[in-house]
């Protein structure tokens, strides 16, 4: 079986974008490949987080994952600093980086604008960490989005480079993972694009938001004045809420609020009504479960032992071929 790699950012809270993204795309992996997915607590390092809020973020993330339907008994689901075997090989595969591909990396000479006073070594080096993540499990394939194949041409380069400079085949060059299934954009509430964290608060619905929260963030989402002609064009203020209501609605609720619109009835307040209903809906027993896993800390303690074991061993098998490689021999 071919194996898949995929790391997930510890920044909490988990919005309705995610999850018919990149949730439902790791929904698939695990069902038909040796997937290891991994809480990536090192990565963020970068940013310096404090530990109360890097614990309560893996915290986060690890039961929003479980809730949503990741299986410890299908897939490794592990948290990165569990497996001290990604460091040992971070640390080798340094010393085969080269400062000017890791100058040219799109991500850090965004990060040398955006975040001037924290250019860190993390920063500069975060391509072959990411590399690490992947060619320690030997993975075929990695899921990417369009910003971080630069990141994924990397990590070839770096598997070809070792396995030339030993003249061995140790690890295989991965390739984009292709989806079968549609991965559905949501759009944001504030019309600037896909939802995201950063879009602000009121431009994500989140799994942990109260229902009131997410009733008035709906409420308060961007329209126009109404339609002036009948079947009239939609701005994509309104075509951004169908398509959420089309994720969320019976197909009924949307084609009666389609023709209100094509007839220039339509009451925004009913249709983001309807939506907020629909919405809270769908989102209430994701949210009772994310809760009921959050609380229940010895199930967390037990899944991530379980995933750290089986990455562990994995990772382990990877570094005793490597160290042989490299020629790390012990005398004793």
């Amino acid at each position: 079986m071919k194996t898949v790699v995929s790391g997930i950012r510890p920044t909490g809270k988990l919005h309705l974008g995610n999850y018919f993204g990149a949730v439902r795309s790791f929904l698939e992996m695990q069902e038909n490949y040796n997937a290891y997915f991994f809480i990536a607590d090192i990565h963020s390092l970068t940013t310096h987080p404090t530990p109360e809020d890097l614990h309560g973020n893996v915290k986060q993330v690890l039961a929003e994952y479980l809730a949503m339907g990741l299986d410890p008994e299908k897939c490794t689901l592990f948290i990165q600093s569990d497996v001290p075997q990604i460091t040992e090989l971070y640390t080798y595969m340094n010393m085969n980086a080269y400062l000017g591909e890791l100058e040219r990396s799109a991500s850090f000479k965004e990060k040398v604008k955006t975040q001037r006073n924290n250019v860190n070594a993390g920063l500069l080096t975060y391509p072959v960490l990411m590399a690490v993540d992947i060619l320690m499990h030997k993975a075929d394939f990695v899921p990417v989005g369009k910003d971080q194949e630069q990141h994924l041409e990397m990590t070839r380069n770096y598997a070809k480079r070792f396995n030339n400079l030993y003249g061995v085949e140790c690890f295989p060059e991965p390739q984009a993972y292709s989806q079968t299934g549609k991965l559905v954009k949501v759009p944001g509430l504030t019309d600037n694009g896909k939802m995201s964290k950063s879009g602000g608060e009121n431009d994500a619905i989140f799994f942990d938001d109260p229902e009131k929260v997410t009733r008035k963030k709906i409420m308060k989402a961007v329209t126009d004045t109404g339609p002036e002609v009948p079947n009239q064009e939609k701005p994509s203020a309104i075509e951004n809420l169908f398509d959420i209501m089309k994720l969320v609605s019976e197909p009924s609720a949307v084609e009666h609020f389609n023709d209100l619109y094509n007839n220039c009835t339509i009451r925004y307040g009913d249709f983001k009504k309807q939506i907020a209903e629909d919405v809270t809906s769908f989102i209430e027993p994701i949210r009772n479960r994310i809760e009921e896993i959050k609380s229940d800390n010895t199930y967390l303690a037990e899944v991530a032992k379980a995933g750290a074991d089986k990455a562990k061993a994995n990772a382990e098998a990877t570094m005793k071929e490597v160290r042989e490689i490299i020629g790390f021999r012990r005398f004793y």
